[in-house]
């Protein structure tokens, strides 16, 4: 199995954009050292809730700093951005580190951003699918042209060309039944945010799985994103994800807004306003509580034992072969998320990418999940 880490820098009132980047920065360094298989970066803009405008700057970054470890985006916002400059960039990144990336991509959910960037929000399913189409047109054609109802491009051609096929390592984030038969065409794997209950996961994977053989296409395995807080003991692993994952609450809700039920309205997020109530009720400290047991509950969390074998049942459930964990959350103070780090690549992640028990493929079970509708605790 592959183990991977991202970088999500949550701002922090009293400290500097840039120390706070810093510390970030500094554990995306360790993630080769300590045997990380690869390197993630977000995007989101404008509010603090993850300082990461910019996934592909990010990682060309790291690509002059590493020599092995596979760089990642989870996710580039296709809606936001103009595919050309998408698919330009993608080749470049993909010379610059020697063909070791992926790329995640997803819609995005936040008014403010979309706001920002002056699109309207009701257009984001269809950019986002027209968009994907085109941007794996123009990496897997040397020419190509376009003819769509956002985008109409003339015969051009991606200079430089990449040297591997990066559109081979595409995965979709958050596939919608409309847009995943498309996904599923065009080849892409499956990123899962770990939101809700493992079970549920699983079963949107393997509807998903259905829908890509029903095309042709046997999917690669999915890509989970997930957190982790390992310790000595449960007790103090679980204090630590209960603390900083409990902070995310007031983040997620000031970036998304989730709380005033207005995506209820908007064409294609009518799901999200169920949310409102939810998130209205997290100043009440008892649904707090409750909210934060559940979301750590489905977390990677506990002892050295605990986290590989929760890594198991998550293997046999979903069929993922990569696992990318995020370690310092919530303003998690630094020393603790490198200790947290530290502790997973030394006393973790040495059995998941080398025991044969973490071999796949794995056989999926037949499953049946229920969504809880109003949960949702985006990366």
């Amino acid at each position: 199995m592959k183990i991977g880490t991202d970088l999500s820098v949550l701002a922090e009132a009293g400290r500097s954009d840039a120390a706070v980047l810093a510390e970030h920065l500094a554990l995306g360094d360790l993630a080769e050292p300590l045997g990380f298989d690869s390197l993630f970066g977000l995007e989101h803009h404008f509010t603090g809730y993850s300082m990461s405008p910019s996934p592909l700057q990010l990682l060309t970054y790291f690509a002059g700093r590493t020599r092995r470890i596979t760089l990642g985006t989870c996710v580039i916002v296709l809606p936001w951005q103009d595919p050309i400059r998408v698919a330009e960039q993608i080749a470049y990144l993909d010379l610059l580190c020697g063909g070791r990336c992926l790329f995640g991509f997803g819609r995005g959910a936040a008014t403010v951003e979309y706001a920002g960037f002056r699109i309207p929000m009701e257009e984001a399913r269809p950019r986002f699918a027209e968009s994907a189409q085109l941007i794996t047109r123009a990496l897997s054609q040397e020419v190509f042209d376009w003819d769509g109802e956002y985008y109409q491009i003339p015969k051009m051609s991606i200079r430089p060309r990449p040297m591997s096929h990066p559109e081979r390592r595409f995965y979709a984030s958050s596939v919608s039944p409309e847009s995943a038969e498309i996904m599923a065409k065009l080849g892409f794997g499956m990123m899962v945010i770990m939101q809700n209950e493992w079970v549920k996961a699983a079963t949107d994977i393997q509807s998903f799985r259905d829908i890509a053989m029903g095309v042709g296409h046997t999917p690669k395995p999915p890509i989970i994103l997930t957190n982790v807080s390992v310790a000595d003991s449960r007790e103090e692993a679980n204090e630590r994800a209960m603390r900083y994952l409990g902070a995310k609450w007031d983040s997620i809700d000031n970036h998304y807004k989730f709380s005033d039920g207005h995506l209820a309205t908007v064409k294609g997020y009518e799901s999200y306003g169920k949310m409102a109530k939810t998130y209205s009720k997290l100043k009440d400290e008892e649904a707090r509580e409750k909210m934060t047991n559940f979301y750590v509950n489905i977390q990677i969390v506990g002892t050295p034992d605990d986290c590989k074998q929760q890594i198991a049942e998550l293997q046999s459930l979903t069929g993922t072969d990569h696992i990318v964990c995020d370690f310092s959350y919530g303003g998690m103070p630094h020393e603790q998320g490198e200790l947290n780090m530290r502790m997973f690549a030394t006393e973790v992640m040495p059995t998941l990418q080398h025991d044969s028990a973490f071999k796949g493929p794995v056989e999926l079970p037949a499953l049946t999940g229920k969504q809880e509708d109003d949960v949702f605790a985006p990366a």
